[in-house]
């Protein structure tokens, strides 16, 4: 009855994983993707983006070596947006070989073009060149994604002012710049400019930021960030913005204060990219920001046979999580029931430093009325870390008096990503305090700070 098994809107993490987890079900795939190239924004705008830039900001800075040669330290003494964009364009160009030759491989197809729906089953795809084509398919998956929320009152101009979108194509490193939104997306672009020695101020019309991490966690990050003179004005919620002659851009806040810069990064919020699928046709409804409802174990829309995953379906908008969630809504389509996901997934920051959590937070534990103790260690506390020359950075780990069990794993400093996995493996196999205690870590690496704040929190529950 229909030309394809599954048709999949988007080639993000999400589109992609349910796609070829398709085909490896022996289903015929069809991916519909509007840009130039497969990826979708976590390839061209989002996620690999931002991560290569910034490793590309340690690197050429000489940020990570600066414990041992002091601030004014430098690989590149003069570095430009060039020095940026020559490796961030390497990295996409290779993402994308990588992608299209795991399309090829496992027979996806792909049509480029913007697609909408016609009806339940059917889309239309009109591409660049305006020619129309129409695919139907038995199921139908939403991952079209995100993109910034842009407001009237900010006078975007591609030159001085941007979204989170377009700062990665920067033509000059300016010398100051104003973030407004102080959630994931606007953190991890403050603390990669600011490690370029630019002057930046963080603007959040809240009086706290990243709510769901530790707050002992975000005292140490904040103090880091105040460390490096970036200027944090919170609870100050923006009234109006103007560019001036000359291209400086003057933000006014409502408690009265102005704030002067030569960029200004507008990140507070993105809305899902629906507006162009004619979600009614299908049956499909979003909310006010574009988002759309679906069943949090299947990925079912409110119509059976079309899934939603991705950024597009809200909380908690990870790469991570958004290819898993393509993967078990293709399963669901084709009558699979794979296991249920652990109870535990991390959370990765890549700011500067970066911030990485997985399970309960100290708040979160106090909510529950747990009996729990802490248990802290300082990187600057192991051999790797006074190799490395780290004089900040610190990992925080939460157990049950009770039971002795793992609860949580909070890291703020270098290698913070990668070192949260050990964490995530023990919590979601209900380990307990003594397998940091018993077991030994390769030494010198900064994997042994589990040890040091498990002993930390060994020591006050013996007495307890």
């Amino acid at each position: 009855m229909f030309q394809h098994d599954m048709i999949v809107i988007g080639s993000g993490p999400s589109g992609r994983r349910a796609a070829v987890q398709a085909a490896k079900l022996g289903k015929s795939a069809l991916v519909v993707e509007k840009g130039r190239r497969v990826g979708g924004v976590s390839v061209h705008t989002g996620t690999i983006p931002s991560k290569t830039l910034r490793e590309t900001v340690l690197n050429l800075s000489g940020w990570r070596e600066r414990g041992f040669y002091g601030r004014s330290y430098r690989v590149k003494q003069n570095i430009d947006a060039n020095d940026l964009m020559k490796r961030l364009h390497q990295t996409l160009d290779h993402e994308v070989e990588v992608l299209e030759h795991q399309f090829s491989r496992n027979a996806v197809r792909t049509v480029r073009g913007e697609a909408r729906f016609i009806d339940p089953h059917t889309v239309e795809v009109i591409s660049e060149a305006g020619e129309k084509t129409t695919h139907s398919g038995a199921h139908l998956l939403i991952a079209c994604g995100t993109r910034p929320f842009r407001p009237d009152y900010v006078p975007f101009n591609g030159t001085s002012v941007f979204d989170s979108d377009e700062i990665i194509e920067l033509s000059r490193l300016p010398r100051s710049l104003t973030v407004i939104g102080a959630g994931v997306i606007g953190v991890e672009y403050a603390t990669i400019f600011s490690a370029l020695d630019v002057a930046v101020t963080l603007i959040e019309p809240r009086p706290t930021f990243l709510d769901f991490v530790d707050k002992e966690l975000i005292e140490e990050f904040v103090h880091d960030l105040r460390d490096r003179n970036v200027a944090l004005r919170l609870g100050s919620a923006v009234t109006s913005i103007e560019v001036r002659e000359g291209g400086s851009v003057v933000t006014k806040l409502a408690n009265g204060r102005n704030v002067t810069s030569d960029t200004l990064l507008f990140a507070a919020g993105r809305v899902g990219s629906t507006d162009a699928l004619n979600l009614e046709a299908a049956g499909v409804s979003c909310d006010h920001r574009g988002r759309i409802a679906v069943d949090a174990k299947t990925l079912q829309t409110g119509v059976p046979h079309i899934y939603a995953a991705g950024d597009v379906i809200g909380f908690p908008s990870l790469a991570s999580t958004s290819m898993e969630q393509g993967r078990l809504a293709s399963c669901h389509a084709f009558g699979l029931a794979p296991p249920a996901p652990p109870e535990y997934f991390p959370y990765g920051i890549y700011s500067v430093p970066e911030i990485s959590t997985v399970g309960l937070n100290e708040e979160e534990v106090r909510k529950r009325d747990i009996a729990y103790e802490c248990g802290i260690a300082r990187f600057r506390e192991t051999s790797r870390g006074h190799i490395m020359g780290l004089d900040s950075g610190m990992m925080k780990m939460i157990f049950s008096i009770e039971t002795r069990r793992l609860l949580g794993v909070h890291i703020v400093g270098e290698g913070a990503t990668e070192l949260i996995h050990i964490g995530q493996a023990v919590l979601n196999l209900k380990g307990t305090i003594d397998y940091f205690i018993e077991n030994s870590f390769n030494y010198p690496t900064l994997a042994e700070a589990y040890k040091i704040a498990a002993l930390d929190a060994w020591n006050r529950l013996s007495r307890t």
